[in-house]
């Protein structure tokens, strides 16, 4: 049995390797956004209910709020409650980063057979690691056979035939056959009887969840009063889906470039996150904490750290605006 560490256990130490003043003038703190930016870089923690699709909660959002776009963190089952972040307007760039970050779910299985206790936490630990798993055939993607991520399986109450398990999965993990392959492996079969997501990446119950009715109160609010602090009572900045992720810290200079497609060189870094490996997914960040690409890491943190020359990380998602910050390179340089 192999034992994983969850994304968001993950400990890093943000690693210095040259110092600099950033320039006031460009760019702010995420959470010091201005309300039409911070709206528009803004992700809500929804308590989705059961009933809707996720995608028909999404487009009540965007029509509660008036917005051109807004895209969600994984895709909840009409039945399934929880956690379900929802991105505004250029913020759903952000959505793929959600993929990294795991899942976590509380989940009611019904046993078809009543089992013993030590059975089930038995098998159960049997799971826990990389499994193969087949999507149900009622699945939005195609049916063959994968590799999954199951960080934890925790059993937390049993009662005749109701199991009731914490699980932390890696994104695409499909609870409802993971119950089915549970009862396979018990010999007595079992199906998933209800289901709530409690974490999807950096995003928990805990973290300032709000609903439905509680996006139209804000609003309206918002609306009447104008007032900042409204907004930040229930949209948070983008950036906060970026916590699991290891981070690249840049120099102004080399943020403009990145906007437009270039990839990180080792002289615009400034700081970077411990334990970083080829081909890691990596956030490019600037000294006041704005997101400002997606990238692939190109070599390890060490090398980021003692390379003055070369390219140390691929650019595979502009997330912010050109001119955000002034234009400090030529053409060639991105060549």
């Amino acid at each position: 049995m192999t034992r994983l560490t969850a994304p968001w256990k993950i400990k890093r130490t943000l690693l210095v390797k040259a110092e600099e003043e950033t320039d006031p003038r460009y760019g702010c703190s995420p959470s010091e956004r201005p309300a039409e930016q911070y709206i528009r870089f803004g992700v809500i923690n929804l308590d989705k209910p059961a009933g809707p699709s996720s995608h028909e909660v999404t487009a009540w959002v965007k029509r509660l709020l008036g917005l051109g776009h807004a895209g969600h963190g994984g895709t909840l089952d009409p039945k399934v409650t929880g956690v379900l972040p929802i991105t505004l307007e250029e913020a759903t760039k952000i959505v793929q980063a959600l993929l990294l970050s795991g899942k976590e779910y509380v989940c009611v299985m019904r046993l078809h057979r009543e089992a013993a206790h030590d059975r089930v936490k038995s098998v159960l630990d049997e799971f826990t690691g990389v499994i193969y798993q087949r999507p149900p055939i009622r699945a939005s993607v195609k049916r063959q056979l994968r590799t999954r991520k199951i960080y934890y399986l925790n059993l937390l109450e049993a009662n005749d035939k109701n199991v009731l398990f914490q699980v932390g999965c890696e994104a695409g993990t499909y609870i409802r056959k993971l119950c089915y392959d549970i009862g396979e492996a018990l010999g007595i079969g079992a199906h998933m009887q209800e289901l709530r997501r409690t974490r999807a990446g950096p995003f928990t119950e805990d973290s300032n969840m709000i609903t439905l009715h509680d996006i139209a109160y804000y609003q309206a609010l918002w609306q009447q009063t104008k007032e900042e602090d409204v907004l930040r009572r229930f949209i948070q900045p983008m950036e906060k889906v970026l916590e699991p992720i290891s981070k690249i810290v840049v120099r102004d200079s080399a943020v403009d470039a990145i906007c437009h497609g270039a990839n990180l060189a080792a002289p615009g870094v400034l700081a970077v996150d411990s334990d970083i490996h080829p081909k890691d997914s990596v956030a490019i960040m600037t000294q006041k904490g704005e997101a400002v690409a997606l990238a692939r890491a190109l070599v390890t943190t060490e090398v980021m750290l003692q390379s003055n020359r070369g390219l140390v990380a691929k650019t595979t998602r502009v997330l912010m605006p050109r001119g955000a910050y002034p234009k400090m390179w030529s053409k060639s340089n991105l060549r």
